[in-house]
This record gives structure tokens, C-alpha cells and sequence, in this order.
């Protein structure tokens, strides 16, 4: 990062009209406005979002002096004001800007909400975070452009280091949250988190009880959406605070050996596929499954003299439990939930696959189980080939290759991706003149299976016939108005 000088801070805000008008309207309230944080950041930085969101700090009332912005367009937008917090914002085509009064904080031990005070901005930027984000541009008219950097962000950005402005011990102790937000800032960033801040994590990691779940599993999902995971999931395993907010997956870590058989670290494995499915999609739920893929290895766990180790089961084991944790970190129990618990149940069933002699019944049940997901599916069963045998990796994807192509000539020809067979229970009902019960199941089931094994297409001719017999079977006669319908 190269050093700029004070004119190019300058004229960096002034290629933004917003950052002028704000500087006239602060000057008019007699109200000294700085930018600060993210864009200052980003700025220092070089990244570029397609959103703005730009956080301005003033000496007085950010309210006021949002609402004299407000005033200076035609039409005024709109200004969504938060008494209880001091804060307004506004939205300007694509920018989003939040205005509030320069503060100083104190906590309570019990609570991460502190009681605020109106401040200088010296008290402001002491209350920030970290370093990176406490960087204030001056919107005063004498100083417009003037960098504020009291705590060495800037040679912290080029360091590339996290490190908290005061005492980090105090800073994770009045607000435990900022601790997640380290370890995510360091993932999204890939920079390291110094020493004395990690240590103070570490210190200070039983206090993030004290922060709402949903809090916590935001900046969690952050991590996730990174583009190498593994980075956070590390930083959070190696700090303690794994242990704490998603102890599921810490009980991955470690390998335990008998007889000189050893099993594969599972925590660091997950991590790896993680970072695979990272690298092909940015699908939040789909990294989900990845990471949930093989979360029921440490229950499922057995050591057989001939076989070695074992893990029958975990990936029905690992289904059933994708509901409870999701309800644990307040994700949500929707289709999402379902999309994920699907990809665990299923993980294994390509691989089963990967055969020279690969039947159509096998790909038949495999589409009709994955129905739209099955893309999704086979991308989660490529990231989960993790061998350090190239070969072998090599060998797997080719054999995967082979699985698609059976795939794709089979949904061809019959159509099975979220099928349902032409014969439904309703039919079956007003054919034999029965009511919902178990004959109505059973031959649903008979019907459904001969499609899947291919005994007879999901055609209604076919599919009449084939329940016709299965009727049959069960004692069951045509009423005469079916018979002529």
C-alpha cells in the first residue's frame, strides 16, 4: 500500500458530491463532521462494494444533522431516525449513510449495551473496535481531507494486523461480540489478529455468553461467506470460542488411533471441504452442508480389528441433527434447513456410485431423492474428496464425470428430477372407491418403485395398468364409473 498524502485524501472525498454537501451542512450547525470506519478503511485498502456504506461521526447531533442533508435534495429522502441509540440514516441512489453524535461508552459486566455519554471525537474513535476501523477523514472546510489516526490504523493496514485501539483485555470484556468481529475481520481481510489482541480473545472467550445467539451467528455466517473459511473456523477453534457457539463441530478435532489404525482428523477434513465448496459456489447453504456434511462422526465412531475405524450411519445421524443445531444458532427451520439436512442425508450416495457398472435404477433414485438439488449435491460430493493422493482425487472426479453423464442421459429419458407419478392417491381412491388408507399407501409405493426400478414408465396407461394389478393384489375391484371413465 503506498502512501498518500494529504491532498490525495482530499480529493478522494471530493470525487463523492455527498461528502461537500455534508461539510456545508455541518458547517452551518457549527457541528465539526467526520467520515469514519469501513470506507475509511476500504479506502486505505482499494476495495470497491457496489453498496456505499459510509458512517459519519460529528461533534453534536447526528439526527440534526442528517435531517439538514436530508433537506438539501429534491425530493428529501426519507430519514429513518433511532432516538434510543442517537443514530439517523438516509439513502442516496446507492449510498447508505449513518449519522451519529460522537460518544463516549461505559459498560455494566452483565451487559454488552452501554450507557453513552456525548463525546469529543478522540472519545469516539477510542470507543471503536480496532485500529483499522477507528481512521477518520476530517469533512471540515479548513481541514476537508485531513486522516485522524490517533491509535495507527494505517500501519496496521499495511502490517496487514488486527489489533484493538485501547486494552484489548477491556475492549473483549465490555463487548464480547468484538471478539467474533476480530476473527471475521481477519478472514474476510486475511490478516492476522496480534498477539496480545488474540490472547485477549482467548482470556475473554467465556463472555460471549453474554451476546444474543443471533448476534454471534451473523458474524459466524460472515466467516462462512469468506473465501477461505478454514481461516476463521481456525482462528475460532484455536481461541476457544468454537467450543462455545458451535461445540457440534469442535468434537470433529482430533484423531484417536488403536493398534496403529488411525482415522483422519474430521475437523480439519470439514474444513477442507469447506473451502472447496468455497471455491465453486457462494451458496451460504451450501458451505452449511458441507460443513454439517460429517458433523455425526463423533457419535457414529467405531474401531473393528478388520475393518479399522467406522462411521456407519453418520450420515442419517448427521440429518437428523441438522434441525437442533440450526434451532442452537437461530438459523432458520425453512426450506434452507431442509436444503441442508437433504445434502447430508445424501452425501454419500454418489460416491456409492462411482462404479464401472452404474444402473439406471441407482441414478433413477438418486435424481428422485435430490429432485432440484442435485447439483448442488454432486458439487458437495466433489469437495468432499480430500486425499492427499492426487491420483486418487483424480480417479474420483473422473469416476464422478462418468455418474453426470448416466445422469444427464437418464433425466433425459425419463424426466425424474422432482417427479411425481401420474397415478397420485386421489385416482387410486376414485378407481376402487376406498377411502384414505393404508391399500391407498401401499400401492402409491408399488407404483412409485416400478418407475424407479424401470418396470414400467412414468406414463398413465402403463401406470393405470400396473395399479389395476397391484389392487388387484390387495382384494381390490374397479367401481363400474371408473371402469368406464
Amino acid at each position: 500500500m503506498e502512501e498518500r498524502d494529504y491532498s490525495e485524501y482530499k480529493a478522494f472525498l471530493s470525487k463523492n458530491p455527498i461528502f461537500e454537501r455534508i461539510s456545508r451542512c455541518a458547517a452551518e450547525l457549527k457541528m465539526p463532521a467526520y467520515v469514519i470506519g469501513g470506507y475509511v478503511r476500504d479506502f486505505f485498502l482499494g476495495r470497491k462494494k457496489a453498496k456505499q456504506d459510509i458512517d459519519i461521526v460529528c461533534v453534536g447531533s447526528g439526527i440534526e444533522l442528517a435531517k439538514a442533508l436530508a433537506k438539501t435534495f429534491k425530493p428529501a429522502p426519507q430519514v429513518a431516525i433511532f432516538k434510543r441509540f442517537g443514530t439517523a440514516m438516509l439513502k442516496i441512489d446507492d449510498i447508505e449513510l449513518e449519522f451519529v453524535g460522537a460518544r463516549k461508552e461505559s459498560y455494566d459486566f452483565d451487559s454488552r449495551k452501554p450507557t453513552v455519554e456525548n463525546g469529543s471525537l478522540t472519545d469516539d474513535q477510542n470507543r471503536r473496535d480496532f485500529t483499522i476501523n477507528a481512521l477518520a477523514l476530517s469533512l471540515q472546510k479548513e481541514e476537508f481531507g485531513k486522516l485522524l489516526d490517533p491509535f495507527g490504523g494505517l500501519a496496521d493496514l499495511r502490517r496487514k494486523i488486527i489489533r484493538t485501539p485501547l486494552d484489548a483485555d477491556i475492549t473483549f470484556s465490555d463487548d464480547p461480540l468484538r471478539m467474533m468481529r476480530a476473527i471475521r475481520f481477519a478472514a474476510q481481510l486475511n490478516f492476522d489478529i496480534e498477539a496480545d489482541t488474540f490472547a485477549a480473545i482467548s482470556k475473554n472467550k467465556e463472555r460471549i455468553s453474554i451476546v444474543s445467539q443471533e448476534r454471534v451467528t451473523t458474524e459466524l455466517n460472515k466467516i462462512i461467506e469468506t473465501q477461505k473459511p478454514s481461516y476463521g473456523f481456525n482462528l475460532l477453534f484455536e481461541s476457544g470460542l468454537l467450543a462455545l457457539i458451535f461445540p457440534q463441530m469442535a468434537l470433529l478435532h482430533g484423531v484417536e488411533s488403536i493398534d496403529g489404525k488411525a482415522h483422519k482428523d474430521n475437523f480439519y477434513h470439514t474444513l477442507k471441504v469447506l473451502d472447496n465448496t468455497a471455491q465453486v459456489s457462494d451458496d451460504l447453504w451450501l458451505r452449511w452442508a458441507a460443513i454439517l456434511h460429517d458433523i455425526a462422526k463423533p457419535q457414529t465412531k467405531r474401531f473393528d480389528k478388520k475393518a479399522g475405524w467406522t462411521f456407519h450411519g453418520h450420515e442419517e445421524r448427521g440429518a437428523r441433527l441438522v434441525p437442533k443445531i440450526f434451532r442452537d444458532l437461530r438459523l432458520p427451520l425453512d426450506q434452507k434447513m431442509r436444503f441442508v439436512q437433504k445434502l447430508v442425508r445424501l452425501h454419500l450416495r454418489p460416491i456409492a456410485l462411482v462404479k464401472e457398472t452404474i444402473t439406471d435404477s441407482a441414478i433413477r433414485r438418486l435424481l428422485f431423492e435430490a429432485g432440484e438439488d442435485i447439483d448442488a449435491l454432486m458439487k458437495l460430493c466433489r469437495a468432499d474428496i480430500t486425499s492427499k493422493d492426487h491420483n486418487r482425487v483424480k480417479r474420483y472426479l473422473q469416476n464422478f464425470d462418468k455418474v453426470e453423464k448416466k445422469m444427464a442421459e437418464v433425466e433425459q429419458k425419463d424426466r425424474l428430477r422432482n417427479f411425481q407419478p401420474v397415478v397420485d392417491g386421489e385416482l387410486i381412491m376414485t378407481t376402487f372407491g376406498i377411502k384414505p388408507s393404508r391399500e391407498v399407501g401401499l400401492i402409491k409405493t408399488e407404483i412409485r418403485e416400478a418407475i424407479l426400478e424401470g418396470i414400467i414408465r412414468n406414463e398413465y396407461d402403463e401406470a393405470y395398468a400396473f395399479m389395476l394389478a397391484e389392487g388387484k393384489k390387495l382384494g381390490l375391484t374397479p367401481i363400474e364409473s371408473a371402469k368406464k371413465a
